[in-house]
Protein backbone atom coordinates (compact mmCIF):
# COMPACT_ATOMS: atom_id res chain seq x y z
CA UNK A 1 0.00 0.00 0.00
CA UNK A 2 1.18 3.78 -0.80
CA UNK A 3 -0.02 7.29 0.07
CA UNK A 4 0.90 10.00 -2.63
CA UNK A 5 1.11 12.99 -0.09
CA UNK A 6 -2.57 11.90 1.75
CA UNK A 7 -4.73 12.54 -1.27
CA UNK A 8 -4.73 9.41 -3.01
CA UNK A 9 -3.11 5.60 -1.48
CA UNK A 10 -2.58 2.74 -4.18
CA UNK A 11 -2.99 -0.98 -3.00
CA UNK A 12 -1.97 -3.53 -5.54
CA UNK A 13 0.95 -3.21 -7.60
CA UNK A 14 3.79 -2.91 -4.91
CA UNK A 15 7.56 -2.53 -4.77
CA UNK A 16 7.26 -6.08 -3.07
CA UNK A 17 4.68 -7.45 -5.82
CA UNK A 18 7.13 -6.19 -8.63
CA UNK A 19 10.44 -7.37 -6.83
CA UNK A 20 8.61 -10.92 -6.65
CA UNK A 21 7.57 -11.13 -10.38
CA UNK A 22 10.23 -9.14 -12.84
CA UNK A 23 13.18 -10.70 -10.01
CA UNK A 24 11.87 -14.40 -9.08
CA UNK A 25 10.06 -15.69 -12.58
CA UNK A 26 12.84 -13.96 -14.62
CA UNK A 27 15.44 -15.99 -12.78
CA UNK A 28 13.64 -19.36 -12.76
CA UNK A 29 13.40 -18.62 -16.92
CA UNK A 30 16.96 -18.84 -16.69
CA UNK A 31 17.48 -21.79 -14.59
CA UNK A 32 15.09 -23.80 -16.62
CA UNK A 33 16.64 -22.16 -20.18
CA UNK A 34 20.21 -23.13 -18.32
CA UNK A 35 18.79 -27.38 -17.81
CA UNK A 36 16.79 -26.72 -21.29
CA UNK A 37 19.27 -28.93 -23.23
CA UNK A 38 19.51 -31.26 -20.82
CA UNK A 39 16.02 -31.84 -20.40
CA UNK A 40 15.56 -31.98 -24.48
CA UNK A 41 18.40 -34.67 -24.67
CA UNK A 42 16.58 -36.69 -21.97
CA UNK A 43 13.13 -35.89 -23.50
CA UNK A 44 14.18 -36.76 -26.70
CA UNK A 45 15.08 -40.44 -25.36
CA UNK A 46 11.15 -41.05 -23.72
CA UNK A 47 9.01 -42.07 -25.82
CA UNK A 48 6.13 -41.33 -23.92
CA UNK A 49 7.03 -37.59 -23.45
CA UNK A 50 4.98 -35.78 -25.94
CA UNK A 51 6.34 -33.05 -28.25
CA UNK A 52 9.07 -35.36 -29.68
CA UNK A 53 9.86 -33.42 -32.61
CA UNK A 54 10.53 -29.71 -30.39
CA UNK A 55 13.00 -31.73 -28.13
CA UNK A 56 14.61 -34.44 -30.56
CA UNK A 57 15.31 -31.21 -32.77
CA UNK A 58 16.64 -29.36 -29.72
CA UNK A 59 19.14 -32.58 -28.70
CA UNK A 60 20.81 -32.41 -31.96
CA UNK A 61 21.90 -28.77 -31.56
CA UNK A 62 25.01 -28.75 -30.54
CA UNK A 63 27.48 -25.29 -29.26
CA UNK A 64 27.62 -22.59 -26.97
CA UNK A 65 25.27 -20.73 -29.04
CA UNK A 66 22.34 -23.32 -27.85
CA UNK A 67 22.70 -22.53 -24.04
CA UNK A 68 22.51 -18.63 -25.00
CA UNK A 69 19.21 -19.01 -26.59
CA UNK A 70 18.05 -21.21 -24.10
CA UNK A 71 18.99 -18.72 -21.52
CA UNK A 72 16.92 -15.87 -23.75
CA UNK A 73 13.94 -17.78 -24.45
CA UNK A 74 13.56 -18.30 -20.69
CA UNK A 75 14.55 -14.78 -19.38
CA UNK A 76 12.18 -13.41 -22.07
CA UNK A 77 9.63 -15.69 -21.00
CA UNK A 78 10.16 -15.27 -17.35
CA UNK A 79 9.54 -11.39 -18.17
CA UNK A 80 6.19 -12.02 -19.97
CA UNK A 81 4.86 -13.76 -17.43
CA UNK A 82 5.61 -11.14 -14.81
CA UNK A 83 4.11 -8.80 -17.03
CA UNK A 84 0.71 -10.72 -17.54
CA UNK A 85 0.60 -11.47 -13.63
CA UNK A 86 0.59 -7.82 -12.79
CA UNK A 87 -1.70 -6.89 -15.30
CA UNK A 88 -4.05 -9.52 -13.61
CA UNK A 89 -3.51 -7.85 -9.98
CA UNK A 90 -6.16 -5.71 -9.25
CA UNK A 91 -4.87 -2.43 -8.55
CA UNK A 92 -7.14 0.24 -6.33
CA UNK A 93 -6.52 3.73 -6.04
CA UNK A 94 -8.72 5.24 -3.29
CA UNK A 95 -9.26 9.57 -2.82
CA UNK A 96 -11.71 11.66 -1.29
CA UNK A 97 -13.09 11.85 -4.30
CA UNK A 98 -13.13 8.32 -5.58
CA UNK A 99 -12.29 5.03 -6.01
CA UNK A 100 -10.89 3.47 -9.21
CA UNK A 101 -10.12 -0.31 -9.83
CA UNK A 102 -7.87 -1.27 -12.65
CA UNK A 103 -7.50 -4.83 -13.69
CA UNK A 104 -6.91 -6.38 -16.67
CA UNK A 105 -6.61 -2.87 -18.83
CA UNK A 106 -10.51 -2.58 -17.47
CA UNK A 107 -10.62 0.56 -15.17
CA UNK A 108 -13.77 1.53 -12.84
CA UNK A 109 -14.40 4.11 -11.21
CA UNK A 110 -17.10 5.05 -8.16
CA UNK A 111 -17.12 8.52 -7.26
CA UNK A 112 -17.28 9.18 -3.15
CA UNK A 113 -20.43 10.78 -3.11
CA UNK A 114 -22.60 7.39 -4.35
CA UNK A 115 -20.60 5.34 -1.67
CA UNK A 116 -23.10 4.52 1.57
CA UNK A 117 -20.97 1.41 2.46
CA UNK A 118 -18.10 -0.76 1.70
CA UNK A 119 -16.25 -4.08 3.31
CA UNK A 120 -14.61 -7.04 1.83
CA UNK A 121 -17.07 -9.82 1.08
CA UNK A 122 -14.38 -12.99 0.96
CA UNK A 123 -12.04 -11.77 -1.84
CA UNK A 124 -13.82 -8.97 -3.01
CA UNK A 125 -14.35 -5.31 -2.21
CA UNK A 126 -17.90 -4.46 -2.60
CA UNK A 127 -19.00 -1.21 -2.75
CA UNK A 128 -22.82 -0.26 -2.35
CA UNK A 129 -25.16 2.44 -2.58
CA UNK A 130 -27.62 3.29 -0.48
CA UNK A 131 -30.34 1.55 -2.15
CA UNK A 132 -27.84 -1.55 -0.98
CA UNK A 133 -26.98 -2.06 -4.90
CA UNK A 134 -23.61 -2.83 -5.87
CA UNK A 135 -21.66 -0.19 -7.42
CA UNK A 136 -18.25 -2.36 -7.60
CA UNK A 137 -17.68 -5.77 -6.95
CA UNK A 138 -13.79 -6.81 -7.55
CA UNK A 139 -11.71 -9.28 -6.35
CA UNK A 140 -8.69 -8.34 -4.44
CA UNK A 141 -5.45 -10.62 -4.94
CA UNK A 142 -2.28 -9.10 -4.20
CA UNK A 143 0.16 -11.10 -3.75
CA UNK A 144 0.94 -10.50 0.39
CA UNK A 145 -2.14 -10.84 2.63
CA UNK A 146 -1.50 -7.39 4.02
CA UNK A 147 -4.52 -5.95 2.11
CA UNK A 148 -6.63 -7.96 4.20
CA UNK A 149 -6.03 -4.72 6.79
CA UNK A 150 -4.73 -2.30 4.60
CA UNK A 151 -8.07 -2.54 2.67
CA UNK A 152 -10.06 -1.07 5.89
CA UNK A 153 -7.69 1.36 6.74
CA UNK A 154 -6.98 2.99 3.28
CA UNK A 155 -10.73 3.68 2.98
CA UNK A 156 -11.48 4.83 6.37
CA UNK A 157 -8.74 6.96 5.93
CA UNK A 158 -10.51 8.83 3.05
CA UNK A 159 -13.96 8.77 4.72
CA UNK A 160 -15.56 6.27 3.32
CA UNK A 161 -18.23 4.46 5.47
CA UNK A 162 -16.44 1.05 6.58
CA UNK A 163 -18.27 -2.14 7.39
CA UNK A 164 -16.16 -4.82 9.20
CA UNK A 165 -18.89 -7.08 9.69
CA UNK A 166 -19.31 -7.54 5.82
CA UNK A 167 -22.17 -6.92 3.61
CA UNK A 168 -25.21 -5.14 6.25
CA UNK A 169 -28.15 -6.84 3.58
CA UNK A 170 -26.18 -10.31 3.87
CA UNK A 171 -28.93 -12.14 5.63
CA UNK A 172 -31.38 -11.08 2.74
CA UNK A 173 -29.74 -13.37 -0.36
CA UNK A 174 -31.29 -16.37 -1.06
CA UNK A 175 -30.16 -19.38 -2.84
CA UNK A 176 -31.16 -19.35 -6.63
CA UNK A 177 -33.09 -22.35 -8.50
CA UNK A 178 -34.46 -22.74 -12.21
CA UNK A 179 -37.46 -20.20 -11.67
CA UNK A 180 -37.57 -19.12 -9.01
CA UNK A 181 -41.08 -17.75 -9.02
CA UNK A 182 -39.68 -14.91 -6.96
CA UNK A 183 -37.91 -14.10 -10.13
CA UNK A 184 -38.69 -11.63 -12.40
CA UNK A 185 -38.88 -13.70 -15.90
CA UNK A 186 -35.70 -11.78 -17.59
CA UNK A 187 -34.12 -11.98 -13.93
CA UNK A 188 -34.79 -15.76 -14.22
CA UNK A 189 -33.17 -16.09 -17.65
CA UNK A 190 -29.94 -14.19 -16.97
CA UNK A 191 -29.16 -16.34 -13.56
CA UNK A 192 -29.66 -18.92 -15.86
CA UNK A 193 -27.27 -17.90 -18.45
CA UNK A 194 -24.89 -17.03 -15.66
CA UNK A 195 -25.20 -20.84 -14.39
CA UNK A 196 -24.21 -22.65 -17.69
CA UNK A 197 -20.70 -19.71 -17.59
CA UNK A 198 -19.26 -21.15 -14.33
CA UNK A 199 -18.17 -24.24 -17.01
CA UNK A 200 -16.16 -21.80 -19.92
CA UNK A 201 -13.27 -20.95 -18.18
CA UNK A 202 -12.19 -17.32 -19.14
CA UNK A 203 -15.02 -16.60 -21.04
CA UNK A 204 -16.93 -17.57 -18.73
CA UNK A 205 -15.72 -14.91 -16.15
CA UNK A 206 -16.06 -12.32 -18.89
CA UNK A 207 -19.82 -13.53 -18.74
CA UNK A 208 -19.71 -13.46 -15.15
CA UNK A 209 -19.17 -10.44 -14.95
CA UNK A 210 -21.60 -8.91 -17.83
CA UNK A 211 -24.10 -11.32 -16.52
CA UNK A 212 -23.86 -9.39 -13.10
CA UNK A 213 -24.62 -6.58 -14.27
CA UNK A 214 -27.43 -6.89 -16.37
CA UNK A 215 -29.00 -8.30 -13.14
CA UNK A 216 -27.70 -5.04 -11.51
CA UNK A 217 -29.72 -3.18 -14.03
CA UNK A 218 -33.30 -5.48 -13.55
CA UNK A 219 -32.44 -4.42 -9.60
CA UNK A 220 -30.96 -7.86 -8.17
CA UNK A 221 -28.19 -8.34 -6.80
CA UNK A 222 -25.89 -11.88 -7.50
CA UNK A 223 -23.02 -13.23 -4.95
CA UNK A 224 -21.38 -16.63 -6.00
CA UNK A 225 -20.26 -18.89 -3.73
CA UNK A 226 -18.91 -22.68 -4.67
CA UNK A 227 -20.41 -22.22 -8.49
CA UNK A 228 -23.69 -21.61 -6.76
CA UNK A 229 -25.66 -18.45 -7.34
CA UNK A 230 -27.46 -16.35 -4.19
CA UNK A 231 -29.81 -13.20 -4.98
CA UNK A 232 -31.65 -10.46 -3.57
CA UNK A 233 -33.61 -7.68 -4.32
CA UNK A 234 -32.65 -4.06 -4.13
CA UNK A 235 -36.32 -2.55 -4.56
Amino acid sequence: MSTDSTTKTVIGHSTTDKLVLYGGLPLLGLVLGFFLPRIADWAARQQWVPFQGPFELISRWDGWWVLVICLAIGLLGGVLLAAMALEDTLKTTISNTEVEFLKNQRTTRVPREKVAVAFLDGKEIVLQDSRSAELAREKHDELGAGPRKAIPAAFRAHGYPWSDAGDPHGSEFRRWVEDDPDLLPAANAVLKARSKAFDQGDKGKADLRELRLELAKLDYVVRDRDRKQYWRSTH
